[in-house]
C-alpha cells in the first residue's frame, strides 16, 4: 500500500511516495523549497530521489538532499547534459499558457545551472523501484526534455513531471523540446487507462486532459 505526499513549494510541486516507512522522493523544487522539502522527507526513511527531468524548479535541490540522507538520485541519461546547461536542450511552448510560462521562466532556466549529484544512478523505461521499497516503475515520457521520465506507482498513480501540466487545466505540457516527441507522450499516457495523474505544476486529476494534436 502507498500513499502520494505533494510538497507545493509556490507554483511547483514535488512529492514523497511511501510506504508507511520507506519512501522515495520525485522531484526536489527549487532552492527556496528546501527546507521544507527536507522537513517532509525526514518523516520517513528515505531510500532514493528521482528526478523526472533536469531543470532547476525540479532539480535544484537534489545533491543537497541527496547528501543529507546518502541516497541515490536517479536520472535518464538522455538528461545529463541539462546539468552543463539548459541551452542543451532548449524549450518552445505553444498557446497563450505556454508563452507566459516560457516568458516567465527563461531568464532564470539560462541563469540557473543545478548542480549535478554526486550519487547518480540512470533509469530507463520499465525500471522498478522496489529495491527502495516502493512499487512503482520508470515510464520514459520525453518531449519536454528528451530524458523526461515518469513514476508509476502500483498501477494507479503516475508522476508525471512536465510531461503534462495542470496550469489552468490538464493539457500536454505546454513547454517542450521535441513537439512530436510530447505529443507522443500524452499518448502513452492516456492509453494507460484510469491513473490519477500528479503535475510537476498543479492538482492531480485523473487521467482526462487536452491532448495537443
Amino acid at each position: 500500500m502507498h500513499t502520494i505526499h505533494r510538497i507545493k513549494c509556490g507554483t511547483d510541486n514535488c512529492y514523497i511516495v511511501e510506504n508507511g516507512k520507506d519512501a522515495i522522493l520525485v522531484d526536489t523544487t527549487s532552492a527556496p523549497g528546501y527546507e521544507m522539502v527536507l522537513s517532509e522527507c525526514s518523516k520517513y526513511n528515505m531510500k532514493l530521489v528521482v528526478l523526472t527531468h533536469v531543470h532547476f524548479d525540479h532539480a535544484e535541490n537534489a545533491a543537497k538532499i541527496a547528501d543529507h540522507f546518502g541516497i541515490p538520485v536517479a536520472v535518464h541519461k538522455a538528461d545529463l547534459e541539462l546539468f552543463d546547461s539548459f541551452d542543451k536542450q532548449p524549450l518552445k511552448s505553444y498557446g497563450l499558457v505556454g508563452r507566459v510560462v516560457l516568458g516567465l521562466s527563461l531568464k532564470v532556466l539560462r541563469e540557473t545551472k543545478v548542480e549535478k549529484p554526486s550519487n547518480l544512478i540512470y533509469v530507463s523505461d520499465g525500471d522498478s523501484l522496489s529495491d527502495y521499497g516502493i512499487d512503482a516503475k520508470i515510464l520514459e515520457l520525453p518531449g519536454h526534455t528528451n530524458g523526461s521520465i515518469g513514476v508509476d506507482v502500483g498501477g494507479t498513480d503516475l508522476l508525471v513531471g512536465d510531461a503534462l501540466d495542470n496550469w489552468i487545466s490538464p493539457a500536454t505540457g505546454h513547454l517542450y523540446s521535441d513537439l512530436d516527441a510530447i505529443k507522443k507522450t500524452a499518448e502513452k499516457i492516456k492509453s494507460l487507462g484510469e491513473r490519477t495523474l500528479h503535475y510537476g505544476h498543479g492538482k492531480a486529476t485523473k487521467n482526462h486532459f487536452k491532448i495537443l494534436k
